[in-house]
């Protein structure tokens, strides 16, 4: 079975007992009537099925008009998941609350008795009646479950219709060792992860486009993931390069991402350098004068050993393609270097041997609501923004697209201008 048909078995698997989990609770907080409970479930249901299915059929037919089902059936879906997830705390509040009960009915059960009669020693606490306590919880529980429907509904809706599309430029001065006078002021505008597909299109594009200028580049990188999933949407993305060579004077730069090998590196690479760009695999180029430029080094993405036997970032070999100068094998590698790799794990390792990274891939999380999952999850916390090891700085890219659902929240897709300076 092919490997994203089985992943989106296990994704229908695991969101039918989220949605299971939500109906249960909305049943019992707010006690539906049968019609009610048959129009919540068909709706989980088709905009479940809605969003798994029109996934698949976007891969089957890349040009069908699916995209307004599947935004409104994945933000449904976005909002209970949401929703789970404050239920859950609720869930795990209510089991808090029930354990310190059943502990205080089991320590007035085994206390000693003093052997005083009700008003001769220690006041006995009322007992409390029964009727009212039922309505105070049962409100407390509605309460619980319209604040957690409301928020993941009203931020899921906000996530798709504005946050993915609450563009922002990010200046990032970068102080570069040895970097030459002469380009002191140098501008690189990085784009990552622009994910071309059923939620990046021509639209979209032509916002990248307008937002790369304002910037005023002198050299323009686009760091991995440029296409989601569909190789058949390459020559989108070499019109969208063609566009985008002339606004800077050193043109474009390009680097792999895992997302590129799942469509098919071979159309990504293709579509790249027919529409102008240079595509760094493994390799390096000299930006500015021979002896008085900086090293602009790019490698293949960590994930690439899956697709390519042999392949994976390999900073050595970039550096060995750098050009001779005067004579000398290592002229050109001792320039200032930066560093293009798509996963900021590979800092680990470029850490020490470079000045700059530059990488993309974590969408900065995506979905930050209250707290951002992402600072637990991926290795080092590497998320967004610059980080420093060992006298070398990252930068991580929080990107242009998304992946999985079609929104953003606390995560706003970026294009930065980074600035060198000597």
């Amino acid at each position: 079975m092919p490997s994203f048909l089985m992943f989106f078995l296990v994704l229908t698997l695991v969101l039918g007992l989220v949605n299971a989990y939500l109906y249960r609770w909305a049943v019992r907080a707010f006690s539906l009537s049968a019609r009610a409970r048959r129009g919540l479930t068909l709706l989980l249901a088709l905009t479940l099925l809605g969003m798994i299915f029109g996934r698949v059929a976007a891969r089957a037919l890349p040009e069908a008009p699916l995209r307004g089902l599947i935004v409104v059936a994945s933000t449904v879906q976005l909002s209970v998941l949401i929703s789970f997830f404050l239920l859950m705390g609720m869930d795990a509040v209510l089991l808090v609350r029930k354990a310190i009960e059943r502990a205080g009915r089991l320590l007035r059960r085994t206390a000693p008795a003093t052997g005083e009669a009700p008003g001769e020693g220690a006041a006995v606490s009322p007992a409390l009646p029964a009727g009212p306590a039922v309505p105070r919880r049962t409100l407390l529980v509605q309460a619980a479950a319209s604040s957690a429907f409301l928020i993941g509904g009203s931020s899921s809706v906000y996530g798709a219709i504005a946050g993915r599309h609450d563009y922002s430029i990010e200046d990032v001065p970068v102080a570069i060792p040895g970097l030459p006078r002469a380009l002191d002021g140098f501008t690189i505008v990085q784009l990552s992860d622009v994910h071309i597909g059923p939620f990046v299109d021509e639209a979209e594009l032509r916002a990248a486009e307008h937002f790369v200028a304002r910037a005023r580049p002198d050299l323009i990188v686009l760091t991995g993931d440029l296409i989601d999933s569909d190789g058949r949407l390459a020559y989108k993305l070499g019109r969208f390069v063609r566009r985008l060579s002339p606004i800077a004077r050193e043109g474009v730069v390009a680097i792999s991402g895992n997302h590129d090998f799942y469509s098919g590196i071979d159309a990504t690479v293709a579509a790249l350098e027919g529409g102008g760009a240079r595509v760094l695999r493994n390799r390096g180029l000299v930006i500015g004068e021979p002896r008085a430029g900086f090293a602009l080094l790019g490698v293949d993405d960590v994930r690439a050993p899956r697709f390519v036997p042999g392949g994976g970032p390999d900073l050595d070999a970039a550096l060995a393609t750098l050009p001779a100068v005067g004579g000398r094998l290592s002229g050109a590698s001792d320039l200032p270097r930066i560093l293009l790799c798509h996963n900021p794990v590979y800092f680990e390792k470029a850490a020490g041997r470079v000045a700059l990274q530059l990488s993309g891939h974590t969408h900065g999380g995506q979905i930050n609501l209250f707290v951002r999952p992402a600072d637990w999850v991926l290795k080092n916390g590497w998320v967004a923004g610059s980080y420093h090891l060992r006298n070398s700085q990252l930068y991580v890219n929080r990107g242009f697209g998304t992946a999985g659902p079609p929104a953003r929240i606390g995560a706003p897709p970026e294009i930065t201008r980074i600035v060198l300076t000597a």
